[in-house]
């Protein structure tokens, strides 16, 4: 595979001039490293400081322009997540992808892994001096189920594959909701589909840059094989006519870009740190429990309010965005924080709600009364956005 003895001198050039080579004859304009850790390996497979490739890609003037995003874990079992080479590599962010799947699966405890990951992972990335885009966030890849998998399978099916079903990953923390694979049962469906546009909406919503796989705004199926790259066929072909056939879920997803590229309280270029710009302002960020009240994270399990300020931004675009999720398998009902009751909030997205009532664009949806209590379906999510 790609496990080189990347720190050689002649492969190291090889790569090296490679990279020089598609950028100034081909003009492109990135490059993600498969299993990037092995270029912190030596000749002798060891990690070390400072990678003589690593620190040459991240300051080649010729490159300079370009983006350098690693998967920062390799077939040898590195993971350098959160500490991979320098300021000039974002990542893979490995802890979203677990963290979302299973807060969303409705596993226990995952409140607080949830909320760091909703506001950028700095518990990854600030002690080294990076920001919140260094952390490219992602649920799906193009290794692993597509989106309409992970809520469709709970085993993965790779058998056509031909290796007895032994290849690709077995931790997917993915869940069939009832029946494995395909179904007619429109409550599976009906959860299914909500699942996907939770999966979408938090992506979308979380600080940092999202990262999503071609299909999965159209619910694309591998029909449960994790590992399709050697399958060259309708198993991992996109069809187009799913543009038409899951037209709710391509709408629910240009949805919530629209919704992340109106409002920079969504992509700061800097952490939260919980306090407000000014005194009298709202924090940059401040979480509650479904009274209301500020969460003991000890002892909530599946429902989380997110407040996101906008103060201290330079964009007269900026508003407030209320979040409030909840992954339990029973309704609960939310009140909104008293600090969220002095202004007045529209409904941009209900992921329960039957489509167009899912998503309203511009947010144009209808007020919210933040006195009365908010019922909520099981696994679900709003979102409201100040006036």
């Amino acid at each position: 595979g790609n496990t080189v003895n990347s720190n050689h001198p002649i492969v190291r050039e090889m790569i090296f001039h490679c990279l020089r080579h598609w950028v100034y004859n081909y003009h492109i304009d990135g490059f993600r490293f498969d299993l990037a850790s092995i270029l912190s390996r030596n000749r002798n497979g060891e990690i070390v400081p400072n990678p003589p490739l690593v620190e040459y890609i991240g300051e080649d003037p010729m490159l300079s322009d370009t983006k350098i995003i690693a998967e920062a874990w390799d077939a040898a079992g590195a993971y350098q997540v959160g500490s991979f080479a320098t300021r000039r590599w974002a990542e893979w962010n490995g802890a979203y992808r677990v963290n979302v799947r299973r807060y969303w699966r409705g596993d226990l405890c995952m409140t607080g892994p949830m909320a760091t990951r909703l506001a950028g992972s700095s518990d990854l990335y600030q002690s080294s001096g990076r920001q919140p885009y260094h952390s490219i966030n992602f649920v799906t890849s193009h290794d692993g189920y597509t989106l309409n998998d992970l809520v469709s399978y709970e085993r993965k099916h790779n058998l056509a594959n031909g290796e007895d079903n032994r290849d690709g990953d077995n931790n997917n923390y993915s869940a069939n909701y009832g029946v494995e694979g395909p179904t007619r049962r429109v409550p599976i469906r009906t959860l299914r589909r909500r699942q996907a546009k939770n999966f979408m909406a938090t992506l979308m919503l979380s600080q940092g840059v999202p990262m999503m796989v071609s299909g999965d705004e159209v619910l694309r199926t591998q029909r449960g094989n994790n590992n399709a790259y050697c399958q060259d066929n309708a198993l991992s072909w996109f069809d187009w006519r799913l543009t038409q056939r899951n037209a709710e879920m391509y709408r629910f997803t240009k949805g919530v870009i629209d919704l992340r590229r109106r409002q920079p309280t969504l992509r700061r270029a800097d952490f939260l740190t919980g306090a407000p710009h000014q005194p009298g302002d709202l924090p940059d960020v401040s979480w509650y429990g479904v009274g209301g009240d500020r969460i003991d994270w000890n002892h909530t399990f599946h429902s989380l309010t997110c407040l996101l300020g906008s103060t201290g931004i330079e964009d007269s675009a900026a508003r407030h965005v209320l979040i409030m999720m909840h992954s339990g398998g029973q309704p609960q009902t939310f009140q909104a924080p008293k600090s969220a009751r002095r202004e007045e909030w529209r409904l941009v997205s209900d992921t329960a709600a039957e489509s167009p009532a899912d998503i309203f664009v511009e947010t144009r949806g209808p007020e919210l009364d933040a006195d009365q209590p908010i019922s909520m379906e099981h696994h679900s999510m709003r979102v409201y956005v100040a006036r």
